[in-house]
């Protein structure tokens, strides 16, 4: 593959084009930029009263005391970001029951209780996961808010859905116990968070009255791991978007040199990760964009880039997909979006084991130990050293990758550092 058929196949179209489709495609459930001076962005919820910073703070990696685990959160640490992010206008948290040891919910509300509790925004999760009864909702949801301290939350979201936790929440009726406490006054809005693939997207989307989801969006996600695709669902759903990972866990922040270069010749003074966030903030459905700003100068350049928020312009657009291409080109990156066309006459789960190589690439190697689980985790023979090099599936490809090479790169590379 050259390189011009390598930057059509890594979603420059999506980069450039998408927006401006799905603009003319849906009337969106979030509104326009509202901007104050001195202030994040923010946006508006539907037709209501509530406006939301486009910039929300995640926090399930609150700053830890020094040689502490993730439960020994440093309460003085989390009192001067918060009081730092509630001048700036970022007046909305976000935490679940499991974020720092369980610790999360317990200082994020001791760190909100000196502010008038209207003043700010909470959303917190149902941990369907964690759960063996329907009995569990009403114990968890109890203990939620004594340790946040809130009184109610404005959004309560089923945590974490796929297939699996979607089919329990169902057969537990935890929909129907949201709508109970929503009634009661201890719920404002009601959505879930969603790790799946965008059919079972649709199905969640389709089964109830959401107020809100939680998506994993980012500019890297957005074709390669239908991302997209879950947008558009949801919008036209009528469902707002908060936004996870828009910096990928952090591997947006921090390119290789061939991305970075690209980026910083177009704009040497504006961070990786700005363009990232300005990316997801172009996006008319999204209400919100959670970072989990564990430090103070994270905290600063975040604030920056959305006082006010920009949305990319044209040229923009280009630089970034520039960007994109390199930061695949040179990482090794195998450009497989999960189309799943090419289906194996011996069953090596291709998608999958390229899932998992793809995250260690994207790394620059960092992530070997993840990388291997996630590999291992495939059933042994399904994974990459099963292939036979019959070929039949490289026509089958719409990316025109030679599916039989790199499957024998990864194979290689798994043995290399087992």
């Amino acid at each position: 593959m050259d390189r011009r058929d390598f930057l059509k196949t890594t979603g420059m179209a999506f980069v450039l084009g998408t927006l401006g489709a799905m603009t003319a495609k849906f009337s969106f459930a979030a509104t326009d930029n509202i901007d104050a001076e001195g202030k994040i962005t923010r946006r508006r919820y539907k037709d209501t009263a509530l406006t939301m910073p486009l910039l929300g703070y995640g926090t399930m990696r609150l700053p830890v005391v020094s040689g502490g685990s993730a439960g020994d959160v440093d309460a003085a640490a989390v009192q001067k970001l918060v009081d730092r992010a509630m001048a700036a206008g970022l007046n909305h948290f976000d935490t679940a029951y499991m974020y720092n040891g369980g610790q999360s919910e317990r200082f994020i509300g001791n760190a909100l209780k000196k502010y008038p509790r209207e003043s700010y925004t909470l959303t917190d999760k149902l941990p369907v996961m964690r759960m063996n009864s329907a009995e569990d909702a009403e114990r968890i949801f109890n203990e939620q808010l004594e340790k946040t301290g809130a009184g109610y939350f404005d959004f309560y979201l089923l945590h974490a859905l796929n297939a699996d936790t979607f089919q329990k929440a169902e057969e537990w009726k935890l929909y129907d116990f949201l709508k109970q406490k929503q009634a009661e006054g201890k719920i404002k809005k009601i959505g879930f968070s969603f790790h799946d693939t965008p059919e079972v997207l649709e199905r969640i989307a389709a089964s109830h009255e959401w107020d809100v989801a939680l998506l994993q969006i980012n500019y890297l996600d957005w074709e390669l791991y239908r991302s997209s695709e879950q947008y558009e669902i949801v919008t036209k759903h009528g469902i707002p978007v908060m936004v996870m990972e828009p910096l990928r866990g952090g591997a947006l922040a921090e390119l290789n040199e061939g991305a970075t270069k690209v980026l910083k010749e177009a704009a040497p003074d504006a961070s990786t990760a700005s363009w990232a966030f300005r990316y997801v903030a172009s996006l008319p459905n999204v209400l919100t964009i959670l970072s989990g700003m564990t430090y103070p100068d994270v905290l600063e350049d975040n604030i920056k880039t959305f006082t006010p928020a920009k949305p990319l312009n044209e040229d923009e657009k280009r630089t970034l997909a520039r960007a994109l291409a390199a930061f695949k080109e040179s990482s090794g990156f195998i450009p497989c979006t999960a189309c799943r066309y090419c289906s194996c006459p011996v069953s090596v789960a291709i998608p999958e084991v390229f899932a998992a190589y793809n995250a260690y690439a994207l790394s620059d190697g960092k992530n070997k130990d993840r990388f291997l689980k996630k590999y291992n985790e495939i059933v042994q023979n399904h994974r990459a050293d099963k292939c036979i090099s019959c070929r039949t599936c490289i026509p089958k490809c719409p990316q025109h990758i030679d599916i039989p090479m790199e499957l024998k790169k990864v194979a290689q590379a798994v043995k290399e550092l087992s």
